[in-house]
């Protein structure tokens, strides 16, 4: 008589339904971590009261900037991505996929990544994305993964970008800067190809541009 399999445990996903404890947790600790010892501050906020959903993408000084982002959607739950070499260890994968985050390979074509990043947008869920794929302390958004148009063009969902003026520090204010959704309509018109892809890279790319333009003209006014 065949021996009779025992069901296997599920596999625990980073995108599904309901929000999670430990993310609650993590989010009510980083408000008063960044109102206090780590200051943040958000401009423009409202920017970001819409019903998901949509696409969050910033450059990336800090490897607390998604924690901090938790702060300026208090009423949904952000889907981040973050490079596969953070959850070496199986505990430390365990907690970052309970928070939903998306683990990707970033030397590599991901398609498990990418299908993740189209369920949480289909799922209606706020997806954040570092398009350069890692931490850069000058701020520029200049090396832009190929995945990222692809994702936000496919999603069709609203991109809004966000300026971290500088890395957080102790007891220094990092300002959050949220601009206007990135059109892209017209490139959908002509279709979503490796032509049209750059394009919106380069999109994404004038418009951080722009922000850090208006930031710096900002803080030589004041």
């Amino acid at each position: 008589m065949a021996e009779e399999k025992k069901p296997g445990k599920k596999k625990l996903e980073a995108v599904r339904e309901g929000r999670s404890l430990l993310y609650e947790f993590t989010r009510c600790v980083a408000i008063v971590f960044h109102h206090t010892l780590m200051p943040v501050r958000f401009h423009n906020k409202e920017r970001l009261r819409r019903e998901p959903p949509f696409v969050l993408i910033a450059n990336h000084r800090h490897a607390l900037d998604p924690v901090a982002m938790a702060m300026a959607v208090p009423h949904h739950q952000l889907v981040f991505l973050a490079k596969k070499e953070l959850a070496a260890n199986k505990l430390l994968r365990n907690l970052l996929t309970r928070v939903h985050c998306i683990l990707v390979d970033r030397h590599n074509v991901d398609m498990e990544a990418m299908r993740a990043c189209m369920k949480a947008v289909k799922m209606k869920k706020i997806l954040l994305i570092f398009p350069e794929g890692t931490r850069h302390h000058e701020g520029q958004m200049e090396q832009i993964e190929t995945g990222t148009a692809l994702i936000a063009m496919r999603t069709k969902a609203p991109i809004i970008p966000i300026y971290i003026d500088r890395k957080l520090s102790f007891f220094k204010v990092t300002n959050m800067y949220v601009g206007e959704p990135i059109p892209y309509d017209d490139l959908l018109e002509e279709g979503i190809n490796a032509e049209t892809c750059e394009k919106m890279n380069e999109r994404m790319r004038e418009t951080f541009r722009r922000m850090i333009r208006e930031t710096e003209e900002k803080t030589k006014k004041s």
